[in-house]
């Protein structure tokens, strides 16, 4: 089972640094106030204490033909919850067609969705069920906004759901 999950990291990172090396315009690196890390446009993150992710050039607008993918990791048997700031603003549209944010709940762009979210209104608290969220930011080629602070933290995985996870192995 150890060799098993060793390569699902493997994969997993090899695939977070070809879509972050994959944007249009190369990797940007910014850094955040609060952690004053240097953060690229998509990371695999798995920090013990929680952290902060953002859009490129936040609170500036950020650039056009740009696709971030952040994979947030828990440590086992806790889940997460993520929290969008206030000044949040990504271009709307119908359906979120064009730039957007997307949530999935698991560490795969297959994952299951749990929202795709524009406009100029922050999304509600998002929980995963288990210890991995896949976050997609996308920005067309036209019409830039200032994009999105988001923050997350770790809670204990409910009992029930626990249990489902051990039945599962």
């Amino acid at each position: 089972m150890i060799y098993g999950r060793s390569v699902f990291h493997i994969v997993a990172s090899l695939i977070i640094f070809h879509l972050s090396g994959a944007t249009k315009k190369g990797t940007e690196k910014q850094t955040t106030s609060e952690t004053q890390k240097s953060v690229q446009c998509g990371t695999w993150t798995k920090h013990a204490e929680g952290g902060i992710f953002t859009s490129p050039n936040y609170p500036s607008k950020y650039p056009p033909d740009r696709e971030c993918i952040y994979i947030i990791e828990a440590a086992p048997r806790q889940c997460i919850e993520l929290y969008f700031d206030e000044k949040y603003s990504i271009e709307p549209s119908w359906e979120c067609k064009f730039d957007h944010i997307e949530v999935r709940d698991g560490p795969f762009g297959f994952s299951p969705i749990i929202g795709r979210f524009c406009g100029q209104q922050n999304p509600p608290v998002i929980k995963s069920s288990g210890r991995f969220l896949w976050i997609k930011f996308f920005a067309d080629g036209e019409l830039e906004s200032m994009g999105f602070s988001a923050r997350y933290n770790f809670t204990p995985v409910q009992k029930e759901k626990a249990e489902e996870s051990v039945r599962r192995i």
